[in-house]
């Protein structure tokens, strides 16, 4: 890798954003995994140590698990924590490993990502405008914010495919992006 002098290039600056929104979303994530563990906690020692029941509190375990799965989905990515074949990643070479991280961003992630985005959208749409609750009685209000959480995790998937996009391509040039 090569030390640019001078101000840092313009792609250089825009990866460190992009991996900085990742970063704040992951860190707000684990937070939410401890309150999820503290909800789960409470639920089992109320349900089995004091006979109470309560529905919000159980699916509020639930709601917090599929948000700690798409919001950390990013930072996940961020830290190369994703699903690859490694069997035959790891043995490429640093340059063929840069070209199947950016083919795969482009032709598979950041479309799939966009497709998910924009078919979201409706979706949350008609529970906003219903504000959808919990079909459980005694259960959440606002499940549409939950929903939301969805086109949510593909527009933060969108910034850091960018940023991994953009570090591939700077380590197909032979400098770090």
């Amino acid at each position: 890798m090569t030390e640019l002098a001078g101000p840092t290039p313009f792609p250089g600056r825009l990866v460190r954003v992009l991996d900085a929104i990742a970063d704040v979303t992951g860190r707000a994530v684990a937070w939410l995994t401890l309150a999820m563990v503290l909800a789960a906690i409470a639920v089992v020692a109320l349900r089995y140590g004091f006979g109470v029941g309560l529905i919000w509190l159980q699916e509020s375990v639930t709601w917090m698990h599929a948000a700690v799965f798409m919001l950390g989905a990013a930072w996940t990515l961020r830290q190369d924590g994703h699903v690859r074949v490694d069997i035959f990643y790891r043995r490429m070479s640093p340059r063929r490993q840069a070209l199947v991280d950016l083919a795969g961003t482009v032709f598979l992630l950041l479309p799939t990502c966009a497709y998910l985005l924009f078919e979201s959208l409706p979706y949350v749409a008609s529970s906003w405008r219903v504000l959808e609750r919990s079909r459980e009685a005694g259960g959440m209000p606002a499940l549409y914010l939950l929903k939301t959480v969805i086109p949510v995790m593909a527009g933060l998937l969108i910034l850091q495919g960018l940023a991994e996009a953009l570090r591939a391509w700077g380590r197909l040039r032979g400098r770090e992006a």
